[in-house]
């Protein structure tokens, strides 16, 4: 980092006053302090982060200088070679009013290499992850998830010890022989026993989860908690009630194999959505038009079924659906899998968590297995009409939500408003982490985003105040002109 660069960044963050998920600070004036959960936490998390040394956070990150940046460098040096695996992170000086400060980039390891822990405390203890300004330990879960994949820990072969072979003798098996032997010739000479192994369905003769998720006929009866729960809530949140003061208007828990419990989850959703009648622009005829485009919906819940984690951390986790009378929210225990972020979904392969049952319910004409599972939801909401979708990358679970047109018809007058308190608020150039702090406990930061950051911005409403990079670390946003005056309010209701 040059020194131009360390200066705006000291800027900003006296401009801002805090610290964020990529910046931390240290004042460093009586000795190097101890690096290694921040070493842990932005080497872990995408893109990294910045340690600045030489700032006082207690008094409004005023420039204090480091006590000896020539030993604060070589302690960086030695502190990072007690780090497991072994990364360097570079080191910057630079005079700021006179005072020297130290830049410590630490880049993000590859996904295959995390976690990055101190050796010292070990994996389990020494592995953190950023959560705003702060350190945090990772959980064993979240430690295991990166070990499952570094590993290739494929949780779906895991032998279900109490299971009997007859559990996969069954009718959804004998169909699914019929297809296989069908559009895999290779396959069809085998026995079936031998095709069972080798599709990953029992080792040596013991049924696997993958199995008998697939094709028993109640896979419940040794994973209870491996279902759907499904509500509708008669409101916008969970202590909304109804006329005579029922929490749920429908509650229901669905079981069963994979495919049976998505077609009775479709079966919920459409039993529990709002039904209208619309003119077809082309025909001109009447038809009956569902509050979501169910290929969305179909697409969401295959998705949450495929994709969740399948271990022993998260057999007791269900998925569930909570349909509002605005949205609708789909959640899965297990967060996005391998390299896979927020800003990749659907626009590059992803790694799979459960290759086998996802091959399986490709030759079941369930899912085609083609990774477009995510264009397909973007493309039904777009043609429905209606917002983007908002995808959450939790810590251990992934939640879609789908909002629907009575949310879009009913809040126009809620939409306007935060339209206008976005352009006001961004009369002065924004981060990301302002305005998610500034719509904390309202709106979740990537609905902003989706909703009406990224469109503003690419109808001149707000601009970028570092153009040429869209996607770095110090961008903010800062109203323009046209959006000042107002204008384009209505195309963003």
């Amino acid at each position: 980092m040059i020194s131009d660069e360390v200066l705006e960044l000291v800027s900003k963050i006296q401009k801002e006053q805090c610290e964020s998920n990529y910046i931390e600070v240290k004042a460093a004036k009586n000795g190097c302090p101890k690096l290694y959960d921040t070493f842990s936490s932005f080497s872990n998390q995408n893109g990294g982060g910045i340690i600045v040394l030489g700032l006082d956070e207690e008094h409004k990150f005023s420039v204090c200088g480091v006590y000896d940046a020539q030993d604060i460098q070589k302690k960086i040096a030695e502190m990072s070679l007690q780090m497991e695996p072994v990364i360097h992170p570079v080191c910057s000086t630079a005079l700021v009013e006179e005072q020297t400060v130290v830049v410590v980039e630490v880049p993000e390891i590859e996904q295959f290499r995390k976690p990055w822990f101190y050796k010292g405390t070990g994996r389990l203890k020494g592995s953190f992850v950023r959560v705003g300004d702060s350190d945090r330990r990772m959980t064993e879960y979240e430690v295991y998830s990166l070990e499952a994949f570094k590993l290739n820990i494929q949780d779906e072969l895991r032998t279900v010890e109490r299971s009997k072979p007859e559990d996969l003798q069954t009718i959804a098996f004998e169909r699914f022989l019929v297809e296989l032997k069908s559009k895999k010739q290779q396959l069809s000479s085998l026995n079936v026993n031998r095709i069972r192994e080798l599709q990953g369905f029992v080792c040596d003769g013991i049924p696997t989860v993958a199995g008998l998720l697939l094709f028993a006929d109640y896979p419940q009866e040794y994973f209870p908690q491996l279902s759907i729960l499904a509500v509708r809530v008669p409101g916008q949140d969970m202590s909304s009630t109804g006329a005579v003061g029922e929490r749920f208007t429908d509650n229901t828990r669905i079981e069963g194999n994979i495919s049976s419990m998505l077609d009775d989850a479709m079966a919920f959703v459409r039993k529990n959505s709002k039904i209208s009648t619309v003119i077809h622009p082309i025909t001109g005829k009447r038809e009956d038009r569902s509050e979501y485009p169910m290929i969305a919906i179909r697409e969401v819940i295959l998705n949450a079924l495929v994709h969740r984690d399948y271990s022993s951390f998260t057999q007791n986790s269900p998925i569930t659906i909570c349909m509002f009378s605005d949205r609708i929210e789909i959640e899965n225990p297990g967060g996005l899998y391998g390299r896979m972020t927020l800003d990749q979904l659907g626009k590059m392969t992803a790694d799979t968590r459960n290759p086998r049952i996802a091959n399986a319910l490709e030759i079941l004409n369930k899912t085609e297995n083609r990774y477009s599972g995510i264009p397909t939801i973007l493309s039904a909401m777009e043609e429905y009409g209606l917002p983007k979708p908002v995808f959450e990358d939790g810590r251990g679970c992934f939640k879609v939500t789908l909002y629907n047109g009575d949310s879009s018809n009913m809040q126009t007058d809620a939409s306007e408003d935060i339209s206008q308190r976005v352009l006001e608020f961004c009369v002065r150039p924004r981060s990301r982490n302002e305005l998610e702090n500034y719509f904390k406990g309202e709106l979740t930061i990537a609905y902003v985003m989706q909703k009406y950051i990224t469109p503003f911005i690419e109808n001149g409403l707000l601009n970028y105040t570092i153009p040429d990079k869209p996607k770095s670390k110090f961008q903010k946003y800062v109203t323009s002109v046209k959006g000042k005056n107002g204008s384009g309010f209505s195309n963003y209701k």
